[in-house]
């Protein structure tokens, strides 16, 4: 795939001025429950609006800046979380506090969050990624899932993160809107809340309901979670609706979305940011683009300890376009950004419509796709990816059994392709006992006859007999056969 340079500048310059637009207009209603009527700003000409929705993207892009992209994933944007986000509300408190407690992604976004696991934080911060990756859809929904588990862990608000950022990518190239909800819905679950929702709304599109009463069917459709309030499964439908009744229509897709209540700065912006993207910034609206202006002003970064954030959105699409060559370039992606003519052909189009991973060995995506379930997280070990699960959960007392899984991803692409051998070892504090504590394993490489380098998934079982802390950390040894090279991953434990 080709893209052309201009064409995907404009198109990236009018994603974040959409977003900026739409935050502005929704920013006032934020939390609003009922139907609104909404025309358009309330605020000053020249002032847009704060919003967390930019500021965390502002942070990711200099997480890429400073790391590289190839070391993006939820452990690293973990730090960054935790030394430039400065918010404790919601889920963005639960996972910074977990994570202060030792717990890592994406169990620091699973713990003790059953309600907000599911809410908005982490789809409305995904442009970031598909601008980084443009027509890489694939590539592009694996750093929102990393993003997303940070503060969601395998909640519907990861599910939503994968289905904008492949919408949003998938936008660079695709203008149809029924086809971008296709793709979005290709790559998450299709027993998911949120995919049954979207499916709620078109049906009920097809069918020539008007956008209040769908709204209103969503909204009860999804009052189990939450009461629904902030909730993605929600507010996604109501980006959607906004999406198929504006047909296109720049300010009255955002006024539609913003008008169906409840998280108004997310929606107006992501249907903003959408189109954006889909029209580019020389076919915004002009009164509305010189209402807002070029400012990007923030509420939630720490600029006492990086001054780097970006400050304008010309300053923002600089950077991002700087970065996205050596992004997909990192990804082994098939997409070039080029002076010449946009190209893709017909089988690069279908094949935005596979499944996210269906049949991709690249090392960070296998070792994605085996970490995605709840209580685990996974951890670069030299050759070797760690995945390691609480399978009875984090807490323990005296008299539990705990258990610990752990399996190895074989990073075959960075390390060639080889067999290993692993050795864990249990390294234990006082109060608990393993009864079997050192254990083998075999990681195959990868080949096109057999595609399973990863191993087998062992377990440890860890008697409490009692814990003299608050916070009790295991260790897991980890020796590489036949390198002998040997890493060591904290497991912490939390006493009830």
């Amino acid at each position: 795939m080709k893209l052309n340079k201009e064409s995907y500048l404009n198109k990236l310059k009018g994603c974040f001025i959409g977003k900026n637009i739409g935050g502005t207009i929704g920013g006032p209603y934020e939390g609003r429950r009922e139907m609104l009527d909404v025309k358009g700003f309330i605020t000053s000409k020249g002032e847009p609006l704060p919003n967390d929705d930019l500021d965390l993207q502002l942070v990711w892009l200099q997480a890429v800046e400073d790391e590289g992209p190839q070391h993006i994933d939820s452990e690293t944007l973990g730090q960054y979380w935790q030394s430039f986000i400065t918010p404790y509300w919601n889920e963005y408190g639960i996972c910074k506090t977990n994570m202060g407690r030792g717990i890592m992604p994406s169990v620091a976004g699973d713990m003790e969050n059953n309600v907000w696991k599911h809410s908005n934080g982490a789809w409305i911060r995904t442009e970031i990624w598909a601008s980084l990756c443009p027509g890489a859809i694939d590539t592009a929904v694996k750093y929102a899932i990393e993003d997303a588990i940070v503060d969601h862990g395998v909640g519907e608000g990861t599910a939503a993160a994968a289905f904008v950022a492949a919408l949003e990518s998938a936008a660079y190239f695709e203008s149809d809107i029924e086809k971008l909800i296709d793709i979005g819905l290709a790559k998450i679950d299709p027993d998911s809340r949120l995919h049954s929702t979207i499916a709620l709304v078109r049906k009920e599109f097809y069918a020539g309901k008007d956008y209040a009463t769908v709204r209103n069917e969503v909204v009860e459709l999804n009052k189990d979670i939450g009461d629904g309030w902030f909730q993605a499964p929600n507010n996604i439908a109501f980006v959607v609706i906004g999406l198929l009744y504006g047909k296109g229509d720049f300010k009255k897709s955002m006024i539609t979305a913003v008008n169906c209540g409840d998280d108004t700065d997310c929606t107006a912006a992501t249907v903003g940011s959408i189109l954006g993207i889909i029209l580019g910034a020389d076919k915004i609206p002009e009164d509305w683009k010189e209402y807002i202006g070029d400012r990007i002003i923030t509420c939630s970064i720490n600029r006492g300890i990086s001054f780097r954030f970006a400050n304008t959105i010309t300053d923002l699409v600089n950077r991002i376009s700087a970065q996205a060559p050596y992004c997909l370039y990192a990804n082994k992606d098939k997409v070039e950004i080029v002076d010449g003519e946009t190209e893709i052909s017909e089988e690069e189009r279908t094949s935005f419509l596979k499944e996210f991973a269906k049949d991709d060995e690249r090392d960070s995506i296998r070792a994605l796709r085996y970490s995605l379930k709840a209580n685990t997280f996974k951890t670069r070990t030299g050759p070797l990816t760690t995945i390691v699960t609480y399978k009875d959960g984090v807490y323990c007392k005296a008299g539990d059994t705990k258990t610990l899984e752990v399996m190895f991803t074989n990073n075959i692409k960075a390390y060639g392709n080889e067999n290993h051998e692993a050795k864990v070892e249990v390294i234990l504090p006082k109060g608990m006992t393993c009864r079997e504590d050192k254990k083998e394993v075999f990681l195959p490489c990868w080949t096109p006859m057999s595609v399973m380098a990863y191993s087998e998934c062992i377990s440890f079982d860890i008697e409490i007999n009692e814990p003299t802390a608050t916070a009790e950390t295991v260790l897991l040894k980890i020796t590489v056969k036949p390198r002998g090279k040997q890493y060591f991953i904290p497991v912490k434990f939390l006493r009830k």
